[in-house]
């Protein structure tokens, strides 16, 4: 074996001498890192008696499951201290990557994967009488995010790893995630998800690393001893920090990276004297206030407390963040005016954009750097990704509550914005509108903090998520800035891990696809380009059928556990799994169903091939419409279900508390992906990816990425469907009147008649009025200017499913042609075109 590479001469002493001990021999002999059967079944054994003080006999499957999970956590936190050590070694730039939400999904079977462990686990266990697949089962998800931005980002961890990227993530460690979602009566109740009850293997608590934040108060100005102008923050309150580590493994290789979660504590927990004076409130009154900080996944922002504690936690992981960054550049002995040279920082949308203000500060009133000059550094640190094409959800504060909360911030942003306007007059002398748009402060009315904007102005490069989303940030939503700086805009379209959402979740394509190609499309997904020769093959197809149905029988078996509703494997399966929202608009999805059911209720003759109709996904728990399109799923399931007109024709279910880990039954088994949200509203989409990833082919509009996947795999293999992004804004603009669609399409009329009406099981007939009531006289998204184009689609889609070989010969067309949408291809993308970085080679010993 090479021997390792020679120090960096210019690494401080101190990082020298305190090289930590090799923990294994070279050769990997070591049982509690051994990789042999009985090198596993030792280290299993030894962590369940002395990690977990359990004999086998005595235990719990959670005991069973952590000793396993401590057991690959060893052999992963090997990978992690000879990473660290390298990166040390290297001096190597790194990618900081900022996100208030990330959704990891389960880490046992993808360490496994990761590891190239996973048969051999399972044998060692089964000569244990042990199944790992119930282990698998066991295993909490943290949900420490609501869907696609979370997710993208533990996509974005993966293949940071993967690709031997050195990286970390920071985000929150929230002690209740997203809710867990329980159907009583057809309605969404949110139920508390305490993931961390039983405790979480995986993650290392970091006691000693904490880092003090700041709230409230006011700034005092002086001259320091130079003469030189200065600002000190006196403030109201001060939390603390304290890192909880999680290690992410690449696939494959050494590099093993880290997601760095905060936790909120008090500074000082407890509070003698109140206690002693009998005050026994106020002795925990501090720690009660600090650890809220930290304790619920985005609580709701209509009241303002809400506001201020969304806020409270974003500056918080981003303060906490920052101080970790500057404080390992300076145990690496370099100077903060080099920061921007050792990381590029990530803002993962407009939640972490208070950072810009927040590193202003820390150089200018802690490390006393000038202004330029940490302008400087602040602006080639930082680049930010844009998510969203809907105004209300770019991020702004009212400005008495920021500066309430950051008085200091506040002050910052407003020299930004100073020096910011004038830069933008003369550029665009005369143009006081263009002033007004472009100002970090909206003072059109109640006067805001524009976040989005200041993350563009603090940043050197801005991305949207697809081509199209970025065109349309470029053209509309941030046209302004793209004006004035042109280079600073790109496009990274996102991708998916095919570890995690093909290889873990489909076992059964994964190795009908390696027995033909190989697997080393699960390191470069472009080589399932060679797939394409097999689409027309029988034997091939015959094997690929068999492979869907088999996955269709596994989802069939966990729905009717869950939701008791039999489903037939054999019949087409058409899939809306996604947060429920107007814009996403499960709701035209419902309009096609009860078409086909009013139809064949006049006419039980016609031919209609069988259909399951799967919805799944949750609402935000102060979105009353997407609340009520939930209830109205399940009611259109309990009428179409139970009629016997309709038997083994229709089917419809709605699938409770869709997340990662219960997606992995999902993906693999659908037919038919519904991506119909409206043109011009979806950013890009990760579900179209996985869906499509998995042999779905993809019913949908012009619309985020699937732009982008329509062209990738052929438009004869993609259901294409209603108005263009052009076409809704020329709609919209000549006066849209939803009201002609409903009075002039009689099947149109018929389905909103009978939602409003008290058909639907009995009903009141007034409880989905509002819903029928804003689709006649507003539709803000469309839904009835598309669905005769949906319907007319959904009509080639039976008369294609009908057509078994046709069928099959595009699906294994869509995975072939899937290789773009790799979350691997997106940070390549970002390494070369925004972070200007470099992969960091990780031994495996």
């Amino acid at each position: 074996m090479a021997e390792r590479p020679e120090r960096s001469r210019n690494m401080p002493a101190a990082i020298k001498k305190k090289s930590p001990p090799k923990l294994v021999s070279h050769n990997g002999s070591d049982s509690r890192v051994g990789r042999g059967l009985e090198d596993i079944k030792q280290s299993f054994l030894d962590n369940l008696f002395y990690g977990m003080g359990r004999a086998p006999m005595g235990a719990t499957r959670n005991d069973l499951y952590t000793a396993l999970a401590l057991t690959i956590r060893d052999r992963v936190l090997k990978q992690g201290v000879e990473t660290l050590e390298t990166y040390a070694e290297k001096d190597a730039r790194m990618v900081a990557y900022m996100s208030a939400e990330f959704l990891p999904g389960p880490h046992l079977a993808n360490n496994l994967l990761n590891l190239g462990m996973t048969e051999q686990v399972r044998e060692a266990m089964a000569q244990l009488a042990i199944d790992l697949d119930d282990l698998l089962e066991q295993e909490e998800e943290p949900g420490l995010g609501n869907g696609g931005l979370g997710r993208l980002a533990s996509c974005f961890m993966d293949s940071l790893a993967s690709l031997e990227v050195p990286a970390i993530g920071y985000g929150i460690r929230y002690e209740f995630c997203i809710f867990d979602q329980v159907i009583r009566d057809g309605w969404q109740v949110e139920v508390t998800d305490k993931w961390l009850r039983l405790g979480y293997p995986w993650e290392i608590a970091r006691p000693e690393l904490t880092f003090e934040v700041k709230f409230g108060g006011h700034t005092v100005t002086f001259n320091d001893a130079k003469g030189n102008f200065r600002v000190h923050w006196e403030p109201e309150t001060v939390v603390k920090g304290v890192a909880y580590d999680t290690p992410i493994l690449g696939y494959h290789v050494g590099t093993c990276n880290r997601l760095r979660l905060w936790k909120a504590e008090a500074v000082e927990s407890f509070d003698f004297s109140a206690f002693n004076h009998g005050d026994y409130y106020r002795a925990v009154e501090d720690k009660v206030f600090s650890e809220n900080i930290t304790k619920v996944l985005y609580p709701n922002d209509l009241a303002l407390q809400g506001k201020m504690l969304r806020l409270q936690q974003q500056f918080f992981f981003a303060s906490c963040s920052l101080q970790d960054m500057i404080r390992v550049h300076q145990v690496l002995g370099r100077r903060l005016e080099q920061f921007h040279e050792k990381f590029a920082v990530q803002l993962n949308d407009t939640h972490p954009s208070v950072a810009v203000a927040e590193l202003m500060r820390l150089l200018i009133d802690e490390h006393l750097l000038d202004w330029d000059t940490a302008w400087h550094v602040t602006t080639h640190t930082f680049s930010y990704t844009n998510h969203t094409l809907m105004p209300e959800a770019l991020e702004k504060w009212p400005l008495a509550l920021f500066g309430k909360l950051l008085p200091r911030h506040l002050d910052i942003i407003y020299e930004i914005n100073r020096r910011f306007l004038n830069e933008v007059r003369a550029r665009f002398p005369g143009d006081e509108g263009r002033i007004s748009r472009m100002s970090l402060v909206d003072e059109t009315g109640e006067k805001y903090v524009r976040m989005a904007h200041l993350a563009v102005v603090g940043s050197h490069h801005v991305n949207g998520v697809a081509r199209m989303h970025s065109e349309l940030l470029r053209t509309m939503v941030m046209r302004d800035f793209a004006e004035m700086w042109p280079q600073k805009f790109c496009n990274v379209t996102n991708g998916v891990t095919p570890r995690r959402f093909v290889a873990v979740s489909n076992p059964g394509i994964t190795s009908l696809i390696s027995s033909r190609i190989g697997d080393g499309w699960l390191r470069d997904l472009l080589q399932l380009r060679k797939l394409e020769k097999f689409a027309d093959d029988q034997e091939f197809q015959r094997l690929w059928r068999d492979v869907k149905l088999a996955a269709k029988q596994r989802l069939a078996a966990v729905v009717e556990q869950r939701t008791g509703v039999k489903i037939e494997p054999d019949t087409l399966f058409d899939i809306q799994t996604k947060r429920i929202h107007e814009y996403k608009r499960q709701h035209l999805n419902v309009l096609h169903i009860l078409t086909r059911y009013l139809a064949l209720k006049k006419n039980p003759g016609i031919e209609m091939p069988a259909r399951t109709f799967i919805f799944g996904g949750k609402a935000a728990p102060g979105y009353t419409m997407a609340k009520l399109i939930i209830k109205l799923v399940n009611v259109v399931a309990e009428l179409v279900n139970h009629d016997p007109d309709v038997r083994g024709r229709l089917k419809v279910v709605f699938f409770p508390d869709f997340n990662v880990k219960n997606a992995r039954h999902i993906y693999p088994a659908a037919d038919l992906s519904e991506q119909i949200s409206t043109a011009g509203k979806e950013a890009s989409g990760t579900g179209n990816m996985k869906f499509a990833l998995n042999g779905a082919l993809t019913i949908g509009t012009l619309d985020g990425a699937n732009v982008e996947i329509r062209e990738e795999v052929g438009e004869e293999n993609f259901f294409l469907f209603g108005l263009n992004a052009e076409q809704v804004r020329q709609l919209k603009a000549d006066g849209y009147r939803p009201r002609d669609y409903y009075e002039q399409n009689p099947r149109l009329r018929e389905a909103l008649d009978f939602i409003a009406s008290c058909s639907l099981a009995g009903c009141d007939g007034r409880l989905f009025g509002p819903l029928v009531d804003n689709l006649v006289q507003q539709d803000p998204f469309m839904v009835l200017a598309d669905y005769q184009a949906y319907i007319d689609c959904q009509d080639k889609v039976s008369q294609l499913w009908q057509n078994h070989k046709a069928w099959t010969r595009a699906s294994i067309l869509n995975v072939a042609r899937m290789g773009k949408f790799s979350s691997d291809r997106s940070i390549s993308d970002y390494c070369r075109e925004v972070w200007n970085i470099r992969q960091v080679l990780v031994e495996v010993t």
